[in-house]
């Protein structure tokens, strides 16, 4: 299931590519900071470059920007500090538009300026991301710096590595953080030639004034610059082999293989050297990211579809009104959630009084992208309430419709689904077992290695009602190497992993291995598994007709699971265990600690697990959204003594969709 994608321009290997990129680096290198796309200043004004000192400011010094990823940022922490690693400020971003604005809280500045926000994005996903200000003038208090996935990039090249982790320790990595204000501008002329080909899409002709840095005028409004980042996947990733890496690709396309991979190191020391080529540092074959433009000309009005709902919302509509309006006309279903289900929940949304935030593209759910277009764009947005609290994620599939002749331009965006029977998605798993006092457990027979990796499949098994309906018994999923696994119903959400070929159920464990395949028990499970876009196939019977889905991995599986990953909860120690009689009254989960540590990741679920009866008993709770960071565990019913063996499992995910598992075992009665 794949295709050619259109390009609206040639891509250009070799020396050829080479060229191209490095006269439009070149170029670059001679404009100015701000003309550049790598900075908000310039410094011609009697202000002192930021390289060779501090800038003093006459008055107190202001940053505003948007923080966005397609969709604002809503409610996102912002904070700012110098390149001494000096803490200059922090607040949040508008609920409804991602801006934000505060105060420096010093007039002397170290530059280059580093920007991070911390946030959640519209389908749920953590996000962290960095912006710069390079040049300092001491004649320009008020600066820009918007946070994108662009800025990400921008930043990433300047410093040569992922730049999170300077931005906790920047104290201690001023070195490494200084050169970054003579990289940012070539940086930033860089990254347009490798989306050389979303700018001429989007009519976005005068690249050499695009600033993806500090355009006061930038919006998330999908305005041409915005809907770049609808048009592109653009990630800072540590490979499996431990390179820090740009990752560039077309949205649309299904696979999470990048089209355009760069290494970082060595770009950030090519954009330092006099003529340098950067496009040394491209890994991949291709040098562009390929074209969606039949798509991405459509995408300006996506705003209109959340707009249209949330006036019938904001009307206290019925499921009726909804089923009947334009707005879900042509539609199909999403996940085995048919239209009546959709429409209903509409309809709980007024009831709420809530209402959904501006459309973020994810993907497209087409097996195959045609001519650059993608007939069902997958679509999420945050549902807040009327505080601009996110109260919940609402997640489909959208298809826009050409407004009939005579007119030649124009149409109309509906919800539409993915015409999917059943859910599936696999994710990169690690998992830690801990005992009650938060030690390292020891490698059990079970598992030759702790931590250990692997592959996690979720299948779904039922619908999401109050009142479940099985939708399948058994299903298969092939792995690149051409192996297989059975699946099973197990009365859970998802599928289980079957031991017994053909079992229409088996009994659920509760543990990760009733989803999850160990790389190191598995023998089929091996290199080509599990890189970064392995391509899976689901396969299944549902109402008497078959189905496959192609699922493909978000990430590489991590090689070495750094144990700072695996969430973990505070007070736990061994003069403080984790006992199991604990679990007879409310229990309060705090992680806190381990949260602030991993801002880039999202606590995604708790389970209690008692074995040694007759049957594993588990109980499942729901963490809140971030930033809150308590989790109260109901008390349970329990004999005494309890004689059953407790576990508690804490399960994880960062924004590469990688998911960290850390099993308790509690200290027995």
């Amino acid at each position: 299931m794949s295709s050619t994608p259109h390009r609206s321009s040639p891509v250009l290997p070799g020396l050829k590519a080479g060229l191209v990129l490095l006269s439009s680096l070149t170029l670059g290198l001679v404009l100015s900071a701000c003309g550049g796309g790598g900075g908000s200043s310039d410094s011609s004004n009697g202000g002192t470059d930021s390289a060779a000192g501090s800038t003093t400011f006459s008055v107190t010094p202001t940053l505003s920007g948007v923080a966005a990823v397609g969709a604002p940022l809503a409610n996102a922490q912002i904070k700012v500090i110098d390149a001494a690693g000096t803490a200059l400020g922090s607040t949040s971003t508008q609920p409804s538009d991602g801006s934000y604005s505060l105060n420096l809280s010093s007039k002397t500045l170290k530059g280059p300026l580093l920007v991070q926000v911390i946030g959640v994005d519209s389908q749920g996903m953590p996000q962290v991301l960095h912006s710069i200000v390079p040049i300092l003038d001491a004649a320009k208090s008020a600066m820009v710096a918007n946070v994108t996935p662009l800025s990400q990039a921008i930043v990433a090249l300047s410093v040569g590595t992922d730049p999170q982790a300077l931005f906790a320790t920047a104290a201690a990595s001023a070195a490494q953080i200084a050169p970054a204000a003579s990289a940012a501008s070539g940086a930033g002329e860089f990254l347009k030639a490798l989306i050389k080909t979303q700018l001429s899409d989007l009519k976005i002709t005068n690249t050499a004034s695009l600033d993806l840095l500090g355009d006061a005028g930038f919006t998330a409004n999908k305005s041409p610059q915005d809907l770049l980042l609808e048009a592109l996947r653009v990630q800072v990733a540590r490979s499996n082999k431990g390179v820090d890496q740009l990752l560039i690709s077309n949205k649309m396309l299904a696979t999470a293989v990048p089209e355009v991979v760069v290494g970082l190191a060595t770009a950030q020391t090519e954009l330092l050297k006099t003529g340098g080529v950067p496009a040394n540092a491209i890994s991949s074959t291709l040098k562009l990211a390929s074209s969606a433009k039949a798509t991405t000309d459509n995408l300006a009005s996506l705003d209109d579809l959340s707009a249209g709902l949330n006036a019938l919302i904001a009307q206290g509509k019925t499921a009726a009104d909804f089923t009947a309006s334009t707005w879900l006309g042509t539609y199909e279903s999403h996940n085995s959630g048919t239209k009546a289900e959709l429409a209903a929940r509409l309809a709980g949304l007024a009831t709420a009084k809530r209402q959904l935030g501006r459309m973020m593209v994810t993907g497209c759910a087409d097996d195959v992208l045609t001519g650059g277009l993608c007939k069902r764009v997958l679509v999420a947005a945050a549902v807040s309430d009327s505080t601009g609290t996110v109260q919940e994620y609402f997640t489909n599939a959208a298809t826009f419709t050409k407004a009939p002749a005579p007119a030649t331009t124009g149409g109309t965006w509906s919800l539409i689904g993915n015409a999917r029977k059943v859910d599936a998605k696999i994710y990169p798993v690690s998992v830690q077992a801990l005992a009650a006092d938060a030690a390292l457990a020891p490698a059990s027979a079970a598992s030759a290695a702790n931590p250990w990796v692997g592959i996690q499949l979720e299948v779904q098994s039922r619908t999401a009602a109050a009142t479940p309906v099985q939708l399948l018994s058994t299903a298969n999923v092939q792995m690149p190497s051409g192996y297989s696994i059975g699946l099973s119903y197990c009365n859970r959400p998802f599928m289980c992993i079957s031991s017994t070929p053909g079992s229409a159920t088996v009994a659920p464990t509760g543990d990760i291995a009733d989803s999850a395949l160990q790389q190191s028990a598995l023998g089929w499970l091996g290199g080509a598994e599990s890189q970064r876009g392995a391509k899976y196939v689901a396969s299944y019977t549902i109402a008497g007709t078959a189905e496959t889905r192609a699922m493909f991995l978000p990430a590489d599986v991590p090689a070495d699971s750094g144990r700072s990953r695996f969430p973990t909860l505070d007070g736990i120690s061994s003069s403080q265990p984790l006992k199991a009689s604990a679990l007879r009254q409310d229990l309060v989960l705090n992680y806190a600690t381990w949260a602030s540590a991993n801002p880039d990741m999202r606590l995604i679920s708790v389970r209690t697990r008692l074995t040694g009866g007759i049957i594993p008993l588990f109980t499942d709770a729901t963490p809140p959204l971030p930033p809150k960071t308590t989790l109260t565990l109901a008390g349970l019913s329990l004999p005494t003594p309890l004689t059953m063996t407790a576990e508690i499992w804490l399960g994880a995910q960062d924004m590469q969709g990688r998911r960290y598992y850390s099993k308790y075992t509690l200290q027995p009665e």
